[in-house]
């Protein structure tokens, strides 16, 4: 398999991780739209938002309470944060490995664009 997030997960790439435990790890984006954009990536692979099984439910709530979290020790669970999953290509998603964007440290706005 030649996915990016799963190099990174494996250590073939070179990463700054922030946080790993048995289910997920978090590092920065490479081009951030925040002054804090962390991607929370699943350990195992997933391709696509319509690729989830029943069975991903917790893998799913434990990336938010990861998002959760990284908020708080990063300091932006308070005065506000956006989590964002893309879904194909249309959506914006350019690595095919669900991830969620954290994103905070600036006024978010709506509609996103």
């Amino acid at each position: 398999m030649d996915c990016l997030f799963c190099k990174i997960i494996k250590g073939e790439i070179p990463a700054k991780l922030i946080y790993r435990d048995d289910y997920v790890v978090a590092f920065d984006d490479i081009n951030p739209q925040a002054p804090h954009h962390k991607l929370i990536v699943p350990l195992k692979h997933i391709d696509t938002l319509n690729a989830l099984h029943i069975e991903d439910n917790e893998l799913i709530g434990h990336m938010m309470q990861t998002a959760k979290m990284l908020a708080k020790n990063l300091n932006i669970d308070e005065e506000g944060y956006r989590v964002v999953m893309n879904c194909n290509a249309g959506a914006g998603q350019t690595v095919f490995h669900i991830h969620l964007h954290l994103l905070g440290g600036r006024q978010m706005i709506w509609p996103p664009g």
